[in-house]
C-alpha cells in the first residue's frame, strides 16, 4: 500500500484563547440575569470533556465586570483547577473593565500597582508577549510610547517558533458603529512596531464577537465573549447585546500558520459519531499517516519535480 503524508502534521502548540469573563463578586449577574460565572464553568466542563489538552489558556481581558478582588478569586477558582487538570498554564491579560492593582495582588500575586501590566512568556520556543493597552478610567484602549519602546525591544531578536502577541483593544475595523468610541487609539504606532517582525498571530477579545483581519500584515484574531455577546444582526448603525451565541477559541501553531477556530460554547443535536480510534483506522486503511509535531509540512518535504506552467 502507498503510504500518503497528510499535509500537515500535529501543530507545534495548541492554545485555548478566550475572553470577555466579566465575572462579578459574590455570583453577581450582569444585566441582572447573565450567570457569567456559570458560562465561564462550562466552558471549562466542555473544554475537559472534549480530551484535548491545550499548552496555554489565554485570556485576553475583561475578565472582572468591575475589577474586584473577590471577582479575580471566583475567576482563579475556575481556570486555575481547571487549567491544572489540563496541564496547561494559564495567561491573564488585562482589559478596560480590569484594575490594574487588583489584577496584580490577586492574580499574579505581586505589589499592587496602576502601572502597564506587560509580560513576556515562552511556551517552549512560541513567544507570549501580553501588551496591557487599558487606560484607567476609560473604556477605550491605548499603548504609551513606554510601551512601544519595550515591545520594540523584545521583539529585535525573534523567538525559535516566532511569537503570539495577546492584548484586549483589537487593532481592527468594527461593524458596529458604536465600537468606534471605544477602539484602539493611535494604532499606526503600533503598526510601525509591528511590522516585520516574527510576530505570528494577535490574539484580542472586546468586541464581544468573533472576528478576523489583518494588522500590519499579521492575522488578528478576536475572540468573542464567555459571558454575553454582540447580536451582528442587529439593524445597521445599532447595537444590541444578547444572552447567547457564546463562544471560546482553540488556536493551533504549525511551522508554517496559525490556525484559529472558534468554537460555540453549549450542546447541540449529534448528527453521527466516530471516535478516535475509528478514525485512526480509517485513516490507516486509507493508507494515510500524520506526522508527528516538529516535523515539517508534506509541501516543504517533497519539491515538485514536475514544474507548473502559468497560462497567460
Amino acid at each position: 500500500m502507498n503510504i500518503r503524508t497528510a499535509e500537515y502534521p500535529r501543530p507545534d502548540h495548541f492554545l485555548l484563547h478566550l475572553s470577555d469573563t466579566h465575572l462579578l463578586a459574590n455570583g453577581g449577574r450582569l444585566y441582572d440575569r447573565v450567570d457569567s460565572t456559570a458560562h465561564l464553568a462550562q466552558l471549562f466542563a466542555e473544554v475537559e470533556a472534549s480530551a484535548g489538552r491545550p499548552d496555554a489558556i489565554i485570556i485576553t481581558g475583561d475578565l472582572a465586570d468591575k475589577g474586584e478582588p473577590d471577582a479575580y478569586r471566583a475567576l482563579q477558582g475556575i481556570v486555575e483547577p481547571a487549567a491544572a487538570r489540563l496541564g496547561a498554564r494559564v495567561f491573564w491579560v488585562m482589559g478596560n473593565h480590569d484594575d490594574r492593582a487588583s489584577f496584580r495582588s490577586t492574580l499574579l500575586n505581586e505589589p499592587a500597582s496602576d502601572e502597564p501590566i506587560d509580560r513576556v512568556d515562552f511556551i517552549g520556543g512560541l513567544r507570549l508577549i501580553t501588551l496591557d493597552t487599558s487606560v484607567p478610567g476609560h473604556h477605550y484602549g491605548a499603548v504609551t510610547e513606554a510601551q512601544l519602546r519595550w515591545l520594540a525591544d523584545q521583539l529585535s531578536v525573534p523567538a525559535p517558533d516566532g511569537t503570539i502577541l495577546a492584548m484586549h483593544h483589537p487593532p481592527v475595523p468594527s461593524v458596529l458603529d458604536l465600537a468606534v468610541s471605544v477602539e484602539l487609539r493611535d494604532q499606526s504606532r503600533l503598526a510601525q512596531v509591528l511590522r516585520g517582525t516574527d510576530v505570528r498571530s494577535i490574539l484580542a477579545g472586546h468586541l464581544h464577537y468573533s472576528s478576523m483581519a489583518t494588522f500590519a500584515g499579521i492575522p488578528v484574531s478576536v475572540a468573542s465573549a464567555t459571558c454575553y455577546t454582540q447580536d451582528l444582526n442587529v439593524p445597521v448603525g445599532g447595537t444590541r447585546g444578547r444572552d447567547g451565541a457564546r463562544t471560546f477559541n482553540l488556536v493551533h501553531v504549525f511551522a508554517d500558520t496559525v490556525l484559529h477556530s472558534v468554537v460555540p460554547l453549549g450542546e447541540y443535536p449529534a448528527l453521527d459519531y466516530i471516535e478516535a480510534t475509528e478514525s485512526a483506522r480509517r485513516l490507516a486503511a486509507d493508507g494515510i499517516r500524520i506526522m508527528p509535531a516538529g516535523t515539517l509540512p508534506a509541501f516543504r518535504e517533497s519539491p515538485m519535480t514536475t514544474p507548473i506552467r502559468v497560462l497567460r
